[in-house]
């Protein structure tokens, strides 16, 4: 099983970072990190690359609660969101698939979080245009 959910949306991609956030904000998630790779490998590196975002998106009710259970969580957090435009010009929105990232923790307590946190965020995903 892959280790994100990702979607292909009928929206531009500026539109398509709106709507995610928009999502994402009805599923309980803030954004507390947004990392333009376009930019980023422009100026730091003189190349040209697509469009293509990172969206550090949080819960603080679910970061507490892992973070509880397992005080080094939180070097898989948060949880990104990238939104993309493909080589084809289309414009993809994918998650990260926390279900698949706990199994390298091994704790058992994470498992019902990660599930619920993969839904939300399958969720926000799943309603995009």
């Amino acid at each position: 099983m892959p280790y994100y959910s990702s979607k292909v949306v009928s929206l531009t991609f500026e539109a398509a970072i709106a709507k995610i956030k928009e999502n994402l904000k009805k599923e309980g998630f803030g954004i507390l990190t947004e990392s333009d790779m376009k930019e980023t490998f422009k100026n730091k590196l003189g190349v040209d690359f697509r469009n293509y975002r990172i969206l550090g998106a949080c819960s603080p009710r679910f970061a507490f609660e892992a973070l509880q259970a397992e005080d080094k969580l939180g070097v898989l957090l948060p949880c990104n969101i990238v939104v993309q435009e493909t080589a084809a010009g289309a414009v993809e929105v994918a998650a990260i698939r926390p279900t698949e990232t706990m199994r390298v923790v091994g704790s058992e307590a994470l498992v019902a979080i990660a599930r619920e946190i993969e839904e939300k965020l399958t969720r926000a995903i799943d309603t995009m245009p």
